[in-house]
């Protein structure tokens, strides 16, 4: 069985409610995901909009999430270490966190979060850049699974 990301709030390549967005309540969406590749010692998560007029624009960066990790509930508190030890990294909103869909009017984009199995825990303080969590994990990874949801205002 490959490694797969999923939500309950919707489906790969469905609608994020507008909760998850700047024009709800800004939560990010409940995430759940299959065992990972033997091996890993940590989970990394991404989240970035790949269709944003100035390129592509970070929304969550999320690394050092225990092996033993299954899901992440809706509302994953915005602060630098989680009660798991696990860290958030900075959004292109200038903030540590979850920032959801926000887009200008127009054609819907797509938001992609995707998940990493990782062979070590990377060493980085809260606050990293995506940029800096790639480069960080770039020879570490077992395995990547993706899920993509669009958001239009």
């Amino acid at each position: 069985m490959s490694f797969q990301i999923r939500s309950t709030a919707f489906e790969h390549g469905g609608d994020i409610p507008k909760k998850y967005t700047c024009d709800g309540k800004d939560l990010s969406p409940p995430l759940s995901w299959t065992s990972p590749p033997e091996g890993t010692k940590s989970l990394a998560l991404i989240c970035d909009d790949p269709d944003a007029p100035m390129g592509t624009w970070v929304h969550w960066v999320l690394f050092g999430l225990p092996s033993h990790t299954r899901e992440l509930p809706e509302g994953v508190p915005t602060q630098e270490v989680l009660s798991d030890g696990s860290k958030q990294g900075t959004t292109d909103f200038g903030s540590v966190g979850y920032g959801g869909p926000c887009p200008p009017k127009g054609p819907a984009h797509r938001y992609f979060f995707r998940l990493y199995a990782l062979d070590t825990d990377p060493d980085l303080k809260p606050g990293v850049t995506k940029q800096q969590l790639l480069k960080a994990i770039e020879k570490h990874i077992l395995a990547k699974a993706e899920l993509m949801g669009r958001y239009q205002r």
